[in-house]
């Protein structure tokens, strides 16, 4: 290897320097960067929770409705057969002899 010339040695210190001088300002350019990054993202995430929050109370909404119309269902049937038995029940005591009351 041949020794460097001082003249050279000096241009690279200076082309360092000059580099290192730079950082700071590209360091600036990247933390706002990273700053508005987290600001997005803030706004992107609180976009989807808000839409999340929306389907589940549409999925409540819907279940409820589903229950409710279910419920109607099952109780008007029920309602039909104890009709129904109160009717057999009826024809069942048609002809036989009154029950004495026990005391």
């Amino acid at each position: 290897m041949s020794p460097q010339t001082l003249v050279r040695r000096v241009e690279k210190l200076e082309e360092r320097v000059t580099i290192l001088e730079e950082l700071p300002a590209r360091i600036d350019d990247l933390t706002l960067q990273i700053s508005q990054l987290r600001e997005e993202m803030r706004g992107e995430f609180s976009a989807v929770r808000d839409e999340i929050r929306a389907g589940d109370e549409e999925t409540r909404r819907t279940l409820r409705e589903e229950i409710r119309a279910s419920h109607d269902e099952v109780m008007s049937q029920a309602r039909t057969l104890h009709e129904d038995l109160i009717s057999r029940w009826a024809l069942m005591q048609e002809g036989k002899p009154p029950r004495s009351k026990r005391r």
